[in-house]
């Protein structure tokens, strides 16, 4: 099948909506709106579009890029591993802990940031440390996309065999130190995460709803995402089998409700979801879901092999050029930013975090596909 033209993207806007303190939540079209502050959910999503940046151009901009990012999740961790989410404008947490979302995808891209080889060593010991003092919530995550979040990132690690070991100037570290990330201790966690998503899904299912929960949200995605990675570790997790056929299931009952006849992504609207057995809301469209909805299509294509996943991914990458409901592309052709989304009655003409690291994933993704 023959790849999409991918034009090089470039982080201009990235950079215009970064300060020395991390990347602005939202703005005002164009421009970042201070009174919004920051969030730890944006960073962390922000250090992987970063991380994949330097995979391909390995400049200090982008370096610095990692470097802020990953600096706002180190302040926004809690002494006893938790995260911190909304930040104001003066540097102030608005909260004491925030959500289980939160500290999944904090550990989705610390994993993920751990896995590249061409992150610095002292990045990525960083990382290593803010993981470990994190590993202690994972057990008790309830949310099915916080247990997604986390198994990514971790799964990621398990990947990277390297990315388990500190890579410290001295030879004594062992791996009963408690600064080692044990191999087996992560491999656990990801077992029992993955067996509670399809554990559920097996419970909920059923009347030709193919779902994990009685209602089709945010970060969908995810779900078959995370356990389609799972999948993959079969010399480590036991049941491997079983979480690449709930994986398989859910995300082909997830495309069967999110992709048009007229042949584009159409993300459940973020005004009134999808609840079982009543039609999905037609609007809000927003980025993240095309851009989730494209990685699991990829991770599913690697996995089974189909290439209608491979022509899926193409769809949601297209969405952002204009293959939507709307027939428009949703890039500023002046400033490589992307809108916020796709109303009833037009474009959301903000441009905020969220879009633009969702549509640099989504393109860098497709770009070495």
């Amino acid at each position: 099948m023959g790849k999409l033209a991918v034009k090089p993207f470039t982080a201009d806007y990235l950079h215009r909506l970064t300060d020395d303190t991390g990347i602005f939540q939202h703005t005002k079209f164009g421009i970042p709106d201070r009174s919004k502050g920051y969030t730890s959910d944006d960073n962390a999503r922000a250090l992987i579009a970063a991380v994949m940046l330097h995979k391909s151009s390995q400049d200090s901009k982008t370096l610095n890029l990692i470097s802020i990012y990953s600096s706002f999740l180190h302040h926004a961790q809690n002494e006893n591993g938790s995260f911190r989410n909304f930040m104001d404008y003066q540097r102030v947490f608005m909260e004491q802990v925030g959500s289980e979302d939160c500290l999944g995808r904090c550990l989705w891209a610390l994993g993920f940031t751990l896995s590249e080889a061409s992150v610095p060593d002292n990045i990525q010991n960083t990382c290593r440390y803010m993981i470990n003092q994190a590993l202690s919530h994972v057990k008790s995550l309830t949310s099915p996309r916080a247990m997604a979040y986390a198994m990514i990132g971790l799964t990621h690690m398990l990947e990277t065999s390297q990315a388990l070991t500190y890579k410290f100037p001295y030879p004594s570290m062992k791996q009963e130190d408690p600064d080692f990330l044990p191999q087996d201790q992560i491999a656990s966690l990801v077992e029992e995460l993955a067996m509670r998503l399809h554990t559920q899904y097996q419970a909920n299912k059923g009347d030709s709803w193919l779902w994990f929960e009685d209602s089709i949200t945010y970060g969908n995605a995810m779900l078959p995402w995370a356990l389609f990675k799972a999948s993959q570790l079969t010399s480590l997790l036991q049941h491997t089998e079983q979480f690449r056929l709930t994986a398989k299931e859910s995300l082909d009952y997830l495309a069967s409700v999110t992709f048009a006849q007229e042949g584009y992504f159409k993300p459940i609207g973020s005004h009134g979801w999808l609840t079982r057995g009543q039609e999905a809301a037609l609007f809000d469209e927003q980025p993240i879901e095309a851009c989730e909805m494209l990685l699991a299509c990829i991770e599913a294509y690697k996995v089974v092999g189909e290439p209608s996943y491979y022509a899926k991914a193409s769809l949601c990458y297209d969405w952002f050029h204009g293959r939507n409901s709307r027939q428009e592309s949703l890039i500023d052709a002046q400033t490589g930013a992307c809108f916020d989304g796709i109303h009833a009655s037009g474009l959301n003409l903000n441009q905020g975090s969220e879009n633009i690291v969702s549509y640099c994933m989504a393109k860098l993704v497709m770009q070495h596909e």
